[in-house]
């Protein structure tokens, strides 16, 4: 994905982090010369419907709010089988990266993040929208000091019974009891995430822990969120009552929305700054505004009516045409009652026939998963007929021999008795191995996922012969190498094995030394076996070897041999022989000689008498042996 062009318009740059759902890149819109954020939906989930009605609905949901505490969102679209979403880059880090540094926040640190988040998710719930994952992860906070809510995947219109379907949606450590219990959701589900988030920022720990996440969601449901005091005695008493409020296990008994916390919150604040304290029992509460009573309507008006008096003669029907008259409005009420008849007749047979009887719409019902059996079953409840033959598909998920969807696809409006057509998988598709070896990381991560494959986490190795950086080999998940041109299965991980470039050369180097510069690469050094070196001074280093044959990786500890220096030499036997053989056998073995000069006027008449040492003791290589000479 780094370094392509996205809908001829975004020039991926690098990557900034990696989600379930979606990897978040770093790209340039070429068009508007800026820097952007670009979400895009793993390739895996781009044809599951579900995934990306979701995926859609963050970019809908982001785009209706203009608040300056709120990620912006700039485009939606999608180029050939890849989903995107851009959206402002704000250059920084999350909360969570700030918790985990300093795990506790001042007062003054929690009141300006919540003060932020408060504001970003009243523009939300003023828009009928919820969040629904609130958590550290999701609040942003830019290196020019600026703070954001992101991530709207998950949101939802507003309404009292917002649910999350069949599967709890959002971070557990951060979901109201609501959302535990019935799955339903509205904004006070966010406030009690905003009360968790608070809580941690105070405490420095989150209120509920468990081993497993059903642990930590039966807390949520059956336990109270304590106060951050209990953990932190320098938390004002106002600011547990906040928590307190914002956590309450009854959502009726939280603030309806952002709004009503955040005006809390300030004058929280305000107070806190000014010294004065308010009761703990002096929360502020939301009343509904006095209607005034006016008076005037109580009593009964009086309509005075000028009555006109009529005068002049009056001239009375006659008879006959008052009956004529009335004969002719029963007969004119009388077609129109036959004719209202008739026409409710058709509508209602009408309505009848396109809402319950044949020539009613059924829509497709999701059958992804299933056998074929299951899924014809399901077909066929809902009135629709299996065609004869299935489609075999490529899935990188469903099992072969089960249904991945169907033609039309699910929620598709067809007539009753319409065929369907079954998608069988056929298992992973197998796709040709991308030739990987030699290429930098970035560019060989690029290369696999274009591929159609997933880049797992790279190892590394130390290769004399590969540059730093460069991909030596890719491995499959059976952890045997994929050779360029195999083929492996759709979507299925190839992990790169990279090279640290050649093991330091730490000859001659002192131990201490020596171990310095191997550790600098990952490398650890221990002692080894001592031997002789006519060329490395004593103690120090020979080699550094490692203790096994294969590769060498970081974490990896080499032996050092270290160095005793030059090997002892035996003084050999010349007394008795001439000076000039003696001479030459003795220089020969790598001795200093000390001797008296005038033999080599006439090497060859002098006789060797004696040596000191004498012959047969060994002595270091280069040692000054003194010679005893006769004429």
């Amino acid at each position: 994905m780094i370094g392509r062009l996205i809908d001829g318009r975004y020039q991926v740059r690098s990557r900034i982090a990696r989600g379930g759902m979606a990897t978040v890149y770093l790209a340039t819109d070429l068009r508007l010369e800026r820097r952007v954020a670009i979400k895009v939906m793993h390739g895996h989930l781009a044809d599951d419907s579900q995934y990306k009605a979701r995926f859609i609905q963050e970019a809908r949901s982001a785009a209706r709010l203009a608040h300056p505490n709120v990620v912006n969102v700039y485009d939606q679209g999608q180029d050939s089988e890849t989903a995107y979403l851009v959206m402002e880059y704000l250059p920084g880090i999350t909360l969570r990266d700030l918790l985990e540094e300093h795990h506790v926040l001042t007062t003054d640190q929690a009141f300006d993040i919540m003060e932020a988040v408060l504001s970003g998710l009243a523009a939300a719930h003023k828009n009928g929208i919820v969040h629904r994952d609130l958590k550290p992860e999701n609040v942003l906070l830019a290196d020019d000091g600026r703070i954001k809510i992101g991530d709207f995947g998950l949101a939802r219109a507003a309404t009292a019974n917002t649910a999350t379907g069949n599967a709890l949606l959002g971070t557990i450590a951060y979901l109201s009891p609501e959302l535990v219990t019935r799955g339903i959701a509205d904004t006070r589900s966010d406030i009690y995430a905003v009360g968790i988030m608070l809580y941690e920022m105070l405490a420095g720990e989150q209120p509920f822990k468990g081993e497993q996440p059903f642990q930590i969601a039966h807390q949520h449901a059956n336990d109270t969120v304590g106060t951050p005091s209990s953990k932190n005695p320098d938390v004002p008493a106002e600011l547990d009552e906040l928590v307190l409020w914002a956590t309450a296990r009854d959502p009726d008994q939280r603030p309806r929305d952002a709004r009503t916390m955040l005006e809390q919150l300030l004058e929280t604040q305000a107070s806190l700054r000014s010294g004065a304290r308010s009761s703990p029992t002096q929360r502020t509460m939301v009343l509904p505004a006095a209607v005034p009573i006016d008076r005037s309507s109580d009593a009964t008006q009086v309509i005075n009516r000028q009555i006109r008096q009529r005068t002049g003669p009056v001239i009375a029907d006659s008879t006959a045409a008052l009956q004529a008259a009335t004969a002719r409005r029963k007969s004119r009420g009388f077609w129109l009652f036959a004719l209202v008849l008739l026409l409710a007749a058709a509508a209602g047979g009408t309505g009848w026939y396109f809402n319950a009887g044949p020539g009613a719409l059924v829509s497709v019902p999701a059958v992804s998963g299933q056998s074929v059996e299951q899924a014809t079953a399901t077909l066929t409840a809902a009135n629709l007929v299996v065609a004869a033959g299935s489609t075999l598909v490529y899935d990188p998920v469903v099992e072969s021999g089960f249904v991945v969807g169907t033609d039309p696809d699910r929620g598709a409006a067809m007539a009753q008795g319409e065929a369907v057509t079954l998608l069988v998988s056929q298992g992973p598709e197998p796709l040709p191995v991308p030739q990987l070896a030699g290429l930098a990381r970035e560019e060989a991560t690029s290369t696999i996922e274009n591929a159609r494959f997933t880049a797992a986490e790279p190892t590394e190795e130390f290769n004399a012969d590969v540059p730093e950086g460069t991909v030596i080999r890719a491995i499959g998940e059976d952890g045997a190498e994929l050779a360029a041109g195999a083929t492996y299965l759709d979507q299925r991980p190839i992990t790169l094995v990279l090279s640290r470039g050649a093991v330091p050369n730490v000859s001659g180097m002192s131990v201490e030394e020596a171990t310095s510069t191997l550790e600098g690469v990952g490398l650890l050094a221990e002692r080894g076996v001592l031997d002789y070196s006519d060329t490395i001074s004593k103690d120090n280093v020979i080699t550094a070897a490692p203790r096994s044959d294969g590769a060498v990786v970081p974490g990896h500890t080499l032996d050092l041999t270290i160095s005793l220096g030059p090997r002892p030499v035996p003084v050999p036997d010349v007394v008795g022989q001439s000076w000039a053989d003696a001479k030459q056998a003795l220089l020969n073995l790598g001795f200093q000689l000390s001797y008296n000069i005038t033999a080599d006027i006439a090497p060859g008449a002098f006789i060797v008498t004696e040596t000191n040492p004498g012959a047969g003791t060994a002595v270091a290589k280069g040692s000054t042996i003194r010679v005893g000479l006769t004429f």
